[in-house]
């Protein structure tokens, strides 16, 4: 279970914000930027005061300052003092194109807890998997007020669950949550029940290895304890999610990270891929590659979200447990230079690295033959003088590399570190992919980083504004603030804001 923080909350400077978000004590009319703020702690230092929020912030898009709109959005409206667990710690939060609907995805409850004495005085939350009956992930959704602020949430989305099941209650935990960028899919991925179907019992100095107690994934749970790790598409109509045809898409690999991409190609059609890292392999049989726990997983995306995985999918990789992706298309609509890139971060004792990709979209670059193109192959970034191809090494960054994006222009890559509490930017070659460390490489975050979201720049009275990029820190409780040169990409410090106890998800708009 996440770890819960205590503490008393004190955040001021409410702004009253017009129905198009007007900025809070700013002689300036042009409107301001939201941005919200999941929350997994408590909101008055004892056990029972659960809170599981949204949080509303107003932008100042002059310096990038916020000022508190509202905190009182629940999460999991289910939500009491004898039962504080019913949907689980709240992941991530997304909003559509327009800012005029968000969505939550909770974890799920695969061991619901009970607070129990564990000596005289002293409570704690105990998993108790005997009496208590798992609680399935779920996404809720919102409407956005006009101040910022969001609506109670609506009816609750389950789909790890045969539809003959009611209510939900499968052993089954969320990871992730994305959505691509015109706002037509979200996409999930799960874990699956633990242990995942057909890992079996592993052996101990003392006890031999069991086979295998469930049948192996991919396949249609039968039980509340055999379901498969999957990912979910789902089709967005304002509040409105429909899950597509095929999904859930049962995996026989533990997925860690997923980012989906939308490109032309010189085909001239539009395509979807989704991107997927794994860093365990719980297949039995029929596996391929075969026990190879670090992969990238390639899925094509139909129009009505249909999910195929590719015929060279899934890809092998040399970084050991993958636990982030980003696609980067440099490309120029009608033109043949650029590329379509991909960054995988991984986790590692002694320092976390990315490790860059290419898809195949054009003809010798990078050493594609007309088949790579035609079937958009996955392979490590290289570079070919006088056609001789070496791959190009990983970067090295902070440790555990979490979350990766780019600026609108696609020319700057800033990536968390959770484990070493800070923040990399680097600039994208357009034409090679190769990422180079901007002038000031790094920024300090606060504590335990795990979630980032930008502000993009804005073309107001003829100039372009600064863009903004935030930081939810879960131990240190604050959002750190960093300003964005839209010409260099240097990132600048902005002073922390107090948040809710242990911030997760973050999203802007």
């Amino acid at each position: 279970m996440l770890k819960k923080i205590g503490g008393v909350v004190a955040l001021v400077g409410l702004c009253a914000l017009s129905l198009f978000l007007l900025n809070c004590g700013s002689s300036s009319s042009r409107p301001s930027g939201v941005l919200y703020v999941l929350t997994q702690g408590t909101n008055n230092g004892s056990l029972t005061g659960i809170g599981y929020n949204v949080s509303s912030f107003s932008i100042d898009l002059d310096n990038g300052d916020l000022s508190l709109v509202n905190s009182n959005a629940s999460t999991c409206p289910g939500a009491t003092a004898s039962n504080p667990f019913p949907c689980g710690p709240p992941l991530d939060i997304l909003l559509d194109p327009t800012g005029a609907s968000a969505f939550v995805l909770n974890l799920g409850a695969p061991c619901p807890e009970v607070e129990v004495e564990t000596q005289p005085g002293v409570y704690a939350w105990v998993c108790q998997p005997s009496t208590n009956t798992p609680i399935a992930p779920t996404i809720y959704p919102y409407t956005v007020n006009s101040d910022g602020s969001l609506s109670a949430p609506g009816t609750a989305v389950t789909w790890t669950c045969p539809a003959s099941v009611t209510p939900c209650t499968y052993n089954d935990s969320a990871v992730a949550m994305v959505r691509d960028a015109s706002g037509q899919f979200l996409f999930v991925i799960d874990q699956g029940s633990y242990p995942p179907p057909g890992t079996g019992t592993p052996a101990t100095p003392t006890t031999p290895a069991l086979p295998p107690p469930y049948a192996s994934c991919p396949h249609v749970p039968t039980g509340p304890t055999d379901v498969c790790p999957s990912i979910s598409v789902f089709a967005i109509s304002s509040t409105t999610l429909k899950l597509a045809s095929g999904s859930p898409f049962y995996l026989s690999k533990l997925p860690t990270a997923l980012a989906p991409i939308t490109f032309t190609p010189t085909s001239g059609t539009a395509q979807e891929l989704l991107f997927v890292t794994n860093n365990h392999d719980i297949c039995t049989t029929g596996c391929t590659p075969l026990n190879n726990d670090n992969t990238v997983s390639v899925y094509t995306v139909s129009s009505s979200g249909v999910l195929s995985e590719q015929a060279n999918s899934p890809y092998a990789i040399a970084a050991t447990d993958p636990i982030s992706v980003f696609p980067v298309n440099t490309t120029i609509a009608g033109q043949n230079t650029g590329g379509l890139f991909v960054y995988v971060g991984n986790e590692d004792p002694n320092g976390g690295h990315i490790y860059p990709f290419q898809v195949c979209t054009v003809v010798n670059n990078g050493g594609c033959t007309s088949t790579d193109v035609q079937d958009n192959l996955l392979t490590p970034l290289a570079t070919c003088p006088q056609g001789v191809c070496t791959n190009v090494p990983p970067t090295n960054v902070g440790q555990d590399p979490v979350q990766m994006l780019v600026d609108p222009t696609n020319n700057f890559l800033y990536e968390l570190n959770e484990g070493s509490n800070q923040i990399s930017a680097f600039s994208v070659s357009a034409t090679t992919g190769k990422l180079s460390a901007l002038s000031q490489p790094t920024l300090p975050t606060g504590t335990q980083p795990v979630s980032m979201a930008m502000h993009p720049s804005e073309y107001v009275d003829g100039a372009y504004t600064g863009q903004f990029l935030y930081v939810s820190n879960a131990v240190s409780n604050n959002i750190t603030g960093f300003s964005l040169s839209t010409t260099s990409g240097v990132m600048s410090a902005l002073s922390p804001v107090i948040a809710p106890a242990s911030p997760s998800g973050i999203a802007v708009h």
